[in-house]
């Protein structure tokens, strides 16, 4: 006689669901270049474990697709049209903070990487480095992770030692690197999208902190603390 208690396996057609494979992480992208979209959605959904919800071409879009699908990271480019990125970051922060902002651009200038930053995005990716850099940044920034792309990291570093130990504003630390670089007042005016005369007031007030009066002092400082690394 058979036993009563007969232990089944499962038939071959039912599927056992995975709970050990975590969800994948919900991303927005928001670039103005239809090309620089497809490219980053083809890099991002290479990776396993990231899921591409939604793109956006403008400002006003990237808010209402993070408002609207709630994704755990937005990828967010510096330039976009419909208003200033930095302020969105700040706003976004505040009424979607459980979205993290993945900063995206062709400046690897630290003071938009400071301006970034400080608004409360976690990343800070330099486009001819994303196929290798925004995998990576967008894992850390769904962790909670702070990333910033090497090549601007070592110059933000010296930015923020500037600002601490002489309490020169960031536009001010920009205009010493501009002009230790060489560039003129009118060329750092127009790279800053400032007055030259404004360049000329931030100048001074540079020379009178630093106690350096020639321009020969800027330069040796700005190479000293390390202001012009590639």
């Amino acid at each position: 006689m058979m036993a009563a208690n007969l232990h089944l396996a499962p038939a071959l057609t039912e599927t056992v669901p995975d709970v050990s494979a975590p969800s994948p992480i919900r991303i927005v992208l928001a670039d103005d270049h239809a090309l620089m979209l497809r490219s980053l959605r083809l890099l991002l959904e290479g990776e396993k474990d990231v899921d591409v919800i939604a793109e956006a071409g403008d400002l006003t879009s990237a808010a209402n697709h993070v408002h609207g699908q709630n994704p755990h990271v937005l990828v967010l480019d510096l330039r976009l049209p419909g208003g200033s990125s930095i302020e969105m970051i700040g706003r976004l922060r505040e009424e979607a903070p459980d979205t993290q902002i993945v900063v995206l651009t062709m400046k690897d200038n630290p003071v938009f990487a400071e301006h970034a930053l400080a608004s409360g995005a976690l990343g800070f990716v330099l486009k001819e480095l994303a196929d290798s850099e925004l995998p990576q940044a967008v894992r850390a920034a769904a962790r909670g992770e702070q990333y910033v792309s090497p090549r601007v990291a070592a110059r933000l570093d010296a930015l923020r030692a500037s600002i601490t130990d002489h309490r020169l504003t960031r536009r001010e630390v920009e205009v010493l690197r501009l002009i230790a670089l060489g560039y003129t007042s009118a060329e750092v005016a127009h790279n800053l999208h400032i007055s030259p005369r404004t360049v000329e007031s931030h100048r001074a007030r540079i020379h009178d902190k630093l106690g350096l009066p020639t321009r020969a002092d800027l330069v040796r400082y700005a190479l000293g603390h390390g202001l012009l690394r590639a």
